[in-house]
């Protein structure tokens, strides 16, 4: 089941994440942040967008959210989307499900752009961007050092929906 995260969820997504954060360079976070962290992070997000979570069994087995791409003005159509499944769910079709359902609230709250930031190497994160339509749009390299070595991060992004020109507020 997916569902709209509420600040309940923050442990579990805390929980979820820290293997990412301790063992991976996908994410450049050297800390795995609190429940309290998390629940801020989560409330940030569903003011301004949506954070989704993937629910089996009573559990919290993956999340998505998004979050503005920049502050300046000009940029408010576009939001920055991150996924993260456990690391046991990967390449179980949880990412597809949880953008998918992502990418429809968006769409549906006037967002025209979606921009992913990808730590490379990473052929699972890759392969689902482009499944869900993200081409590549750049590529900064050695721009993150972790885990004793340094990383190059790809920018993909993804057309959400036409909001006309000129558009719509972001609701």
């Amino acid at each position: 089941m997916i569902r709209v995260a509420t600040l309940d969820d923050a442990a579990a997504c805390a929980e979820l994440y820290a293997p990412y954060v301790e063992r991976t360079a996908i994410t450049f976070e050297t800390e795995p942040p609190t429940a309290t962290e998390m629940a801020e992070r989560i409330g940030a997000a569903l003011a301004t967008h949506t954070w989704l979570v993937l629910e089996d069994e009573g559990r919290v087995r993956g999340y998505t959210y998004a979050r503005p791409f920049h502050t300046r003005a000009a940029y408010r159509w576009s939001c920055e989307v991150t996924v993260f499944a456990e690391l046991g769910r990967r390449r179980t079709g949880a990412g597809r499900a949880l953008y998918t359902a992502l990418f429809a609230r968006l769409e549906a709250r006037g967002f025209h752009t979606a921009v992913a930031l990808i730590t490379l190497p990473n052929d699972a994160s890759v392969g689902l961007h482009r499944a869900m339509g993200f081409e590549h749009a750049g590529t900064h390299t050695e721009i993150g050092y972790k885990l004793g070595a340094w990383h190059d991060v790809t920018w993909m992004q993804r057309r959400l929906a036409d909001v006309g020109d000129p558009p719509a507020e972001p609701r």
